[in-house]
């Protein structure tokens, strides 16, 4: 009965947060990243990237302050989620569209990406983390940040046309309907966007916390390692903004957008995710963190190798996405959900 009730909950915690996404979060950080004047892969490998990923960045941070040790809930839900993005949300968004990318913007985050993945599997292989190791995630990732900005200079492009989005009714009957009338209480009107974004950003912060605490009380109940509810459950949970997100931008042919959104994602969860946590921890206890290795090293190294595979993807395709390529990068996803089921 209580596995029942806190599976529940968690679905819960998952519809809050793709609700927040689709009605909010989208909207206030358009009309943002205009007030900024960014480019659309620009606006979707960092702010789309940033806020998207709020759920794994506050999934880490109450994982570590929590008493125990629970690091593994954060790690697991970043290389998890890490997984979802590349595979799935970038195979999704491959299926609802074909699209030719623009090279150098890809280029540009995969390359970054590579280096995250790299810096990952040294901080865990020891299983600890140390001063240096979670300061070297955030210097690159100011390094990745700078690079986005300055990149047009470096290798220059232009914008690709997209489909402006149509008008349409957030107007939902049922369940859902009930999920948006609750959270129509918490957000002034639309133009107040960057207050609408900050509040997501603090019910984001909420549900994150108490996904963590379900995450422990889970695993308590089945006896199984915190580090696979964070790679399976929780991973695809706080992953669903992302994927929603991307798929807006993807059906409106920003395929650029989607890819930068997944991609910045992932290494705004690496290396800000899982950097600033550490260190915020490190720097209050005056001690490194100990990181248990049990699932997340080998599923580390799948998501190294699952870059690989979408370098060569593009590569061979010239740049091109399509239906092929989705089923591909799902049917790799599938495989890794199967290998950790067997390995329960």
């Amino acid at each position: 009965m209580l596995l029942f009730l806190y599976a529940f909950a968690l679905l819960a915690c998952f519809v809050f947060l793709a609700r927040i996404v689709d009605l909010f979060f989208i909207t206030s950080l358009d009309k943002i990243s205009k007030d900024l004047k960014l480019s659309s892969d620009a606006a979707g490998a960092t702010l789309m990237a940033i806020g998207s990923s709020a759920p794994e960045l506050f999934v880490t941070l109450f994982a570590v302050l929590k008493p125990g040790d629970h690091q593994g809930i954060g790690i697991g839900s970043i290389v998890g989620s890490a997984l979802f993005n590349i595979l799935v949300i970038v195979g999704v968004a491959a299926m609802v569209r074909k699209a030719k990318l623009t090279w150098q913007p890809v280029i540009r985050d995969l390359s970054f990406y590579l280096l995250a993945v790299i810096l990952l599997l040294w901080g865990i292989w020891d299983g600890e983390f140390t001063f240096i190791e979670a300061s070297s995630f955030l210097a690159l990732y100011i390094l990745y940040v700078v690079a986005v900005v300055y990149w047009r200079k470096i290798l220059p492009y232009s914008e690709t046309d997209f489909d402006k989005p149509k008008e349409k009714s957030n107007d939902k009957k049922g369940v859902i309907g009930l999920f948006d009338k609750i959270l129509s209480f918490f957000f002034p009107p639309e133009k107040n966007y960057y207050l609408i974004f900050f509040i997501s950003i603090i019910i984001i912060a909420g549900i994150s916390w108490g996904l963590v605490e379900l995450a422990v009380l889970v695993s308590d109940i089945l006896n199984i390692s915190e580090a696979i509810i964070a790679l399976t459950v929780l991973a695809i949970g706080t992953s669903i903004p992302d994927l929603f997100s991307s798929l807006i931008v993807a059906k409106q042919g920003r395929g650029d957008m989607a890819l930068s959104n997944a991609i910045g994602s992932n290494i705004f969860d690496v290396l800000v995710g899982l950097g600033l946590p550490f260190l915020i921890y490190i720097i209050a206890f005056d001690s490194n963190i100990g990181v248990s290795t049990q699932n997340l090293i080998s599923s580390s190294f799948i998501l190294f190798a699952s870059v690989v595979v979408l370098i060569v993807m593009l590569v061979v395709s010239k740049w091109k996405i399509g239906k092929i390529s989705g089923l591909i990068l799902l049917g790799l996803y599938l495989f890794y959900i199967v290998r950790e089921i067997v390995l329960l």
